[in-house]
């Protein structure tokens, strides 16, 4: 499976952003940052990439985030995460 994660610069506009697309119906895990990933709290929101393009047209709907930091394609390679910038 194949996973989209999303990082924020505070705990808080992750949190807002997981409850977000929970009320959206899209099911989320909130996760420890990977810690390449620099500039961004030690959580992040984890989604099915699948979800993706749901997960752009709620955030156009809304006009952006605030402390967004960006997405990450994200899988695990014995039991490392594998992570690009998207």
């Amino acid at each position: 499976m194949y996973y989209t994660i999303a990082v924020f610069k505070s705990r808080f506009a992750t949190i807002n952003f997981a409850n977000l697309l929970r009320a959206n119906n899209i099911p989320v895990a909130i996760i420890n940052t990977p810690s390449s990933i620099g500039n961004a709290c030690g959580i992040s929101v984890k989604f099915l990439s699948d979800f993706h393009s749901k997960v752009q047209s709620i955030i156009s709907m809304k006009g952006g985030l605030a402390n967004f930091v960006g997405f990450y394609s994200y899988s695990q390679n014995n039991g490392r995460p594998v992570l690009f910038k998207l």
